[in-house]
């Protein structure tokens, strides 16, 4: 008899996603469908995690002086670290893959080299920027801001996988991270998730007052709106979602959300 979605059991859930969002030791115990869709559903959570040690590294350096440039590179640096830079990489592979103007299967061999094009290259190094000015910015307002912004945007990041993961997003490939956790998430799930990140996130900003509350909650929807436009411009040039596409789409949230978070 088969395991259905409810008898998986919590810890099978979380294992899979911070085994496989995380490079913090947990041994994943069971990768089928059912522990996909737990632990889909469980990347917020894993991006709740990355996002508290991000902002304890860059208040600890804060706290030891060392302005907030510094303290916002040392917050970007550490979902890098944490993840091995795979999300990097994989913006960098869906950027090379889009802009090299080839149809969807040469463009998909591209995106499987092991070197980066001008394209990624280029992306990356602008989405860094772009999230090291951002912090710089939150932590210059004040340093419960920039740990605000760093909580929230790695954890939107995560969320943005739980959406793309939803039920009718096709893989692009018939192998790989991408084909194991594509269409896993049933519809109602994942929008029951984003409205509850939501709703915490909007929470968290309300304790710096209603502009940073309002401010907060506008972060998490354009980082899903610019997530979701990426989604759709990858499923048509791809035919579907592979493991790189998951990576360019948690970077493109993050980066989204820090933006707007900065804004004064």
């Amino acid at each position: 008899m088969s395991t259905t979605p409810q008898q998986v059991p919590p810890p099978h859930g979380l294992r899979f996603a911070f085994g496989t969002l995380t490079v913090l030791p947990v041994r994943v115990g069971r990768w089928d469908r059912e522990a996909a869709r737990a632990g889909m559903l469980c990347a917020p959570l894993a991006g709740l995690v990355v996002g508290v040690t991000a902002a304890a590294v860059g208040l600890l350096l804060l706290l030891l002086g060392s302005g907030p440039a510094l303290a916002a590179v040392a917050t970007v640096a550490v979902p890098a670290v944490l993840t091995r830079g795979l999300h990097l990489d994989g913006l960098a592979d869906t950027a090379d893959g889009l802009g090299s103007g080839k149809p969807a299967e040469d463009a998909l061999r591209i995106m499987k080299q092991s070197d980066i094009g001008p394209f990624g290259v280029i992306t990356v190094v602008l989405v860094l920027l772009a999230q090291v000015a951002a912090l710089t910015r939150a932590y210059d307002g004040s340093w419960a801001r920039g740990a605000l912004a760093a909580v929230v945007s790695a954890t939107v990041a995560r969320l943005a996988l739980t959406l793309a993961a939803r039920t009718g997003v096709p893989a692009a490939r018939p192998t790989g991270l991408g084909a194991a956790v594509a269409g896993v998430v049933p519809v109602p799930g994942a929008v029951g998730t984003a409205l509850a990140v939501v709703l915490a996130a909007t929470a968290a900003g309300a304790f710096l007052g209603p502009y940073v509350c309002v401010l907060t909650a506008l972060s998490v929807l354009a980082a899903l709106a610019a997530a979701e436009l990426l989604l759709r411009r990858c499923t048509r040039r791809f035919q579907g979602v592979t493991g790189d596409v998951f990576g360019a789409l948690a970077e493109t949230a993050a980066t989204a959300a820090l933006v707007v978070l900065a804004l004064r």
